[in-house]
């Protein structure tokens, strides 16, 4: 019997799309933007002392080629010719460190990560007084307590209020980004030192480590990194889109050790085969895409205009904002980054970004620690019973307050409660808690960049909450976007990687961007009612704070 003919797609573009938990590996057609086919691997995260979060480099590696093997089967399996896919995208966790030998190939430490699951007594950076933004940075959100005496170090040879590090990063000096994270490894790992002074260490992000190993590694890898994730290190001026030598200096850290910095979209190198892993099917291909992974969630919501904005609802939420061509500093603790680089020649786009501390958490919370339901699932049907909090407003400061208050001092709390409330309106409360924490950061952004939103585009897993998504264009009184293809992220790294010159098999015009539909939340409540509950959680918030007043308990450490 005649075998079966290849299906004819036209051509394909693969994405890894590395995360904390979990690596990917997924196949788009670039024509339609269709998700074809995916596989999926979970990922082990290590906590060697409390605050300390690492990974184990090779396991990353080994799930991203296992990740890519299992979804070229399952492309045959379904008749589709693997030979069709012409680039490969990459898409990962940002700030996470990794230094290597570039004679052996092997790291010299585990991946230093930061926390990145706050729970009710996690640490938090303590705001000192008189002060609008925390010690340890806007972003740092979960303290890393390896680095944190680094950091104090680092903080006594900054004179004042000096904004040296920010003016030229866009970032608060803090534990979350990578430049402490290897100052840690150099004060602390004998290997690392050794090998920075024989030359032979390597320092990149996931994604650096990723690129190099995937194209040859000791045989010819390519040491490289985008702009997206440079930008996270606090090494790296987003003027200048170099490496800075003062803050190299500054935090003792070799440059000789540093990736090329190349931009998000142009072919980096070409798959080579693993043969220790059995891992070839992609060998020859392309790696021509690198995108952190919100600023890959950026693109694949196709945010390409100023005042284009994108919410992810995860355990936190990531908004990020285009700001267009100008760097945009921030008066209310939002940090400044680059937002994308699509092409060699191309312009560098900037953006906003805030954090909002706990989304999907809040959720667990309610699940964990009060049991008023079994499954997060579950909170969709409660907050549907009622259809409303009748007043309840829950605000979940569990470890503080973050942007755009930045008070230690606050705690959680549950008001307006009447012999009425029953555990409906606690679940409706909590996912209005995240629709207004998400207005505020919006807000804030607003006030900094001065480009009113009209829109807001959404995903993360926590958008399937059909109550949630409308929650949030009546609390923003503006509509509410997701697209009906869930995987942003993996989509912003094949799209970069299909756009880029010698690849040429994605067009990022905007007549061409159409394909992905999206599904629409609008308002549906007046601008008044909408305004009188957002000025009632601001009440509620006030009531929140000054619960705790000794340092010792602000910082959350008993």
């Amino acid at each position: 019997m005649a075998a079966a003919k290849k299906a004819v797609l036209g051509p394909l573009v693969g994405a890894v799309d590395q995360g904390t938990s979990s690596t990917r590996f997924l196949v788009f057609n670039s024509k339609t933007a269709e998700l074809l086919s995916h596989h999926q691997v979970e990922i082990k995260q290590e906590f060697p002392k409390e605050g300390w979060v690492e990974q184990d480099p090779k396991e990353i590696l080994m799930s991203v080629y296992e990740c890519i093997e299992k979804t070229c089967e399952k492309l045959e399996q379904l008749n589709i010719d693997i030979s069709n896919i012409k680039a490969i995208g990459v898409s990962n966790q940002r700030e996470t460190t990794v230094v290597w030998d570039k004679i052996t190939g092997e790291p010299l430490y585990n991946a230093v990560a930061a926390p990145v699951s706050p729970g009710p007594s996690d640490p938090v950076a303590v705001v000192p007084s008189g002060s609008s933004v925390p010690a340890a940075g806007p972003s740092s959100v979960w303290l890393d307590l390896r680095t944190q005496s680094t950091v104090e170090n680092l903080s006594k040879r900054i004179p004042g209020n000096n904004n040296f590090v920010k003016s030229k990063t866009g970032l608060p000096l803090s534990t979350y980004f990578s430049a402490v994270k290897v100052r840690w490894l150099l004060d602390n790992v004998k290997e690392v030192q050794k090998a920075v002074e024989e030359d032979r260490a390597l320092f990149g992000t996931i994604d650096s480590w990723l690129i190099w190993s995937l194209t040859g590694g000791t045989n010819g890898g390519v040491h490289c990194t985008d702009v997206t994730n440079a930008s996270r290190t606090m090494l790296f001026n987003i003027h200048s889109l170099q490496w800075d030598k003062e803050l190299c200096d500054f935090f003792g850290i070799p440059m000789k050790i540093l990736p090329n910095v190349r931009s998000s979209s142009e072919i980096y190198g070409l798959m080579k085969i693993s043969h220790s892993l059995k891992a070839g099917s992609l060998e020859g291909v392309p790696i021509s895409g690198c995108l952190g992974d919100q600023s890959a969630a950026l693109v694949g919501q196709m945010c390409f205009r100023d005042g284009q904005a994108k919410n992810t609802y995860g355990t936190g939420c990531f908004l990020l904002c285009n700001t267009g061509r100008k760097c945009v500093f921030s008066e209310h603790g939002l940090l400044t980054t680059v937002a994308y680089k699509l092409g060699r020649d191309k312009p560098v786009y900037y953006a906003l970004e805030g954090s909002v501390a706990i989304a999907g958490a809040v959720i667990r919370w309610l699940r964990d620690n009060l049991g008023i339901i079994r499954s997060s699932d579950e909170i969709e049907k409660l907050a549907k019973e009622v259809g409303t909090s009748y007043g309840c407003y829950f605000v979940p400061a569990f470890s503080g307050l973050y942007a755009p208050y930045w008070e230690p001092s606050a705690r959680g709390i549950i008001c307006g409660l009447t012999q009425f409330t029953n555990k409906c309106h606690i679940a409706f409360a909590a996912l209005e808690a995240v629709c207004f924490q998400t207005r505020e950061i919006l807000d804030a952004m607003n006030r900094d960049c001065g480009i009113p939103l009209s829109h807001l585009q959404v995903d993360g897993g926590m958008t399937n909450n059909k109550i949630l998504m409308q929650l949030q264009a009546d609390i923003l009184y503006i509509p509410v976007v997701k697209p009906s293809m869930p995987e942003t992220t993996a989509l912003g790294a094949a799209m970069a990687a299909g756009a880029a010159e010698g690849v040429g098999v994605w067009s990022l015009e905007p007549e061409d961007l159409s394909a992905v539909t999206m599904e629409r939340f609008e308002p549906q409540i007046n601008a008044e009612e909408s305004e009188i509950r957002y000025s009632t959680w601001k009440k509620a918030v006030m009531k929140s704070m000054g619960w705790v007043t000794t340092e010792s308990s602000q910082s959350g450490i008993p």
